[in-house]
């Protein structure tokens, strides 16, 4: 049975047009439907010509947003020693060692984020059913594995964000607060997609690009101008 759209969605949804929109106008709709109680984030999702159930057309790695997410994130380590007393004096909101792990297991989950030093790692594997499927088991792909906790802590606390295609090829990305000026939402938007490109897997074959919907947490999707977005140079007149 399908979901009955709310009344307020369904008139933001007359607002989009069924075509697809040059980035800035993508974004100023984005913007103009986030009527929500809430201040919501800047959504983006994009379909790729890619099969993650091979290895070689998998896609997980980091974009560091320009302009930040707008939220506050609470950023958790594992490590061990001097680097535990390191990773709480750099900003993290959590740090410990085997007892953090036995929180953990035993149901604490009050952070956003966990790093682990690479020494902490086999001891980590044990959480794996707990965190993978919330996406907050620690990768090296993703910089959470790290020795550099002062620079991983200030990096994601800054607007870094780890994200993945899905089994069936799409990417789901959060790049900032729909209050955001559409400039910033633009020069975010512009870092992810050059992230996405730069990062193509080597057995990506054919069209990489396939589809980009943008919307507002609650609101409705608009589809944007792929290649209109690649193409797009900072300077070019908006």
């Amino acid at each position: 049975m399908a979901k009955k759209l709310s009344r307020r969605l369904q008139e933001l949804q007359k607002k989009v047009e069924d075509r697809v929109y040059q980035p800035i106008d993508a974004l100023n709709l984005l913007k103009e439907t986030a009527t929500a109680k809430f201040p919501e984030s800047a959504e983006a999702h994009i379909r790729l010509g890619i099969d993650p159930k091979y290895t070689d057309q998998q896609l997980r790695t980091t974009v560091a947003l320009p302009k930040g997410t707008g939220q506050t994130i609470r950023v958790a380590v594992i490590a061990r020693g001097e680097k535990v007393q390191e990773a709480s004096a750099n900003g993290a909101d959590i740090a410990g060692s085997e007892e953090l792990i036995d929180e953990i297991q035993k149901g604490m989950m009050d952070f956003d984020l966990l790093l682990a030093t690479p020494d902490m790692m086999p001891q980590v594997a044990k959480l794996g059913r707990m965190l993978g499927p919330r996406g907050l088991m620690p990768n090296p792909k993703g910089g959470t594995v790290t020795f550099d906790l002062a620079g991983a802590i200030a990096e994601f606390k800054a607007g870094k964000l780890e994200f993945r295609a899905d089994r069936t090829g799409i990417v789901h990305v959060m790049f900032g607060k729909a209050a955001f000026p559409t400039d910033d939402l633009l020069v975010n938007l512009k870092a992810l997609q050059e992230t996405i490109d730069r990062n193509r897997p080597t057995g990506a074959k054919g069209r990489y690009w396939r589809t980009m919907y943008v919307s507002a947490t609650m609101g409705p999707s608009i589809q944007l101008d792929i290649n209109a977005l690649r193409d797009f140079k900072f300077g070019d007149a908006a």
